[in-house]
């Protein structure tokens, strides 16, 4: 039997515990809202600087700017399909500004120490520049056809960096292939998947049987929509499954749960909100729709 989540029940989890961009975001996709009220509610998240903070990314609560809330931003303007907003010019200049000699950005800056974050949320005094999120912002400014000078060094960066990559990890790999599947040689962006594509399988950052394990990685995290270059990585059968999984996942009250510790009770009913849209999304864009 095919599952297919409830809607109807996802909606009323959304409007008793998800914040307001989630409602925004929500209700465009799937109640025909506004997409002008889901760039009204993402707009006070951006700092002056062009970056966003202010707890966009929910286990970073600080409110100065940081790359992995500018990226989340991102996502959400292109979800909304907004990339015409002049946040993301703004957002291009941050990125600019906090850009190492390397070419790309750091995954997380030192301000981070200021405020309540998540304990993975660490790093060194003058963190490197780094593929995650690098790549993965790189990819959306490709996909919408973004002139910006940040966005020339960032992927020579990547190129660069995925030239020589060895061992990696599932983050890192999630940032990556967003950038082979919309970076502009498509030639190149092919030879290297076929490359560096099999380490999710050879390095064993997938997990290809459903599992209530915390922090695990699906076929679909990793390729969320069937057109995606990892897609191939996974036979039908095994993404049949997963999506079966991911639709039985929905929760009793109607939203999806978050396999990551949960360090603030702030942040995990937040993450909550996010979650149950990213949970929806995939299934739309796999045609499991109720």
């Amino acid at each position: 039997m095919t599952m297919i989540p409830n809607l109807s029940q996802a909606t009323d989890f959304i409007w008793r515990t998800a914040r307001l961009l989630e409602r925004h975001r929500f209700a465009y996709l799937f109640l025909d809202g506004e997409r002008q009220a889901v760039l009204e509610a993402l707009r006070p998240y951006q700092n002056p600087d062009g970056g966003f903070g202010n707890a966009l990314e929910p286990d970073v609560r600080g409110p100065v700017s940081q790359p992995v809330p500018t990226w989340t931003a991102l996502c959400i303007l292109d979800e909304a399909e907004a990339f015409a907003d002049p946040m993301v010019t703004r957002a291009c200049d941050y990125l600019l500004s906090i850009t190492t000699e390397e070419g790309g950005v750091p995954s997380v800056l030192p301000s981070v120490r200021n405020y309540p974050h998540a304990p993975w949320w660490e790093t060194e005094e003058q963190p490197p520049a780094s593929l995650n999120p690098t790549a993965a912002i790189a990819a959306l400014l490709h996909k919408h056809r973004v002139e910006h000078a940040w966005l020339t060094a960032a992927t020579a960066f990547c190129w660069r960096k995925l030239d020589t990559l060895d061992t990696t990890n599932a983050y890192e790999m999630r940032a990556i292939l967003p950038f082979l599947d919309f970076a502009p040689d498509r030639q190149r962006a092919e030879k290297v998947f076929a490359r560096v594509g099999p380490k999710i399988l050879e390095q064993k950052l997938v997990t290809l049987t459903p599992t209530t394990m915390d922090e695990t990685h699906t076929p679909l995290n990793f390729a969320p929509r069937p057109q995606s270059l990892a897609r191939t990585l996974f036979s039908d059968k095994v993404i049949e499954v997963q999506l079966d999984a991911l639709a039985s996942a929905q929760q009793e009250d109607g939203g999806w749960q978050f396999n990551w510790f949960a360090w603030n009770p702030a942040a995990a009913l937040e993450w909550r909100g996010v979650v149950t849209i990213e949970a929806l999304v995939t299934l739309r864009a796999y045609g499991r729709q109720s």
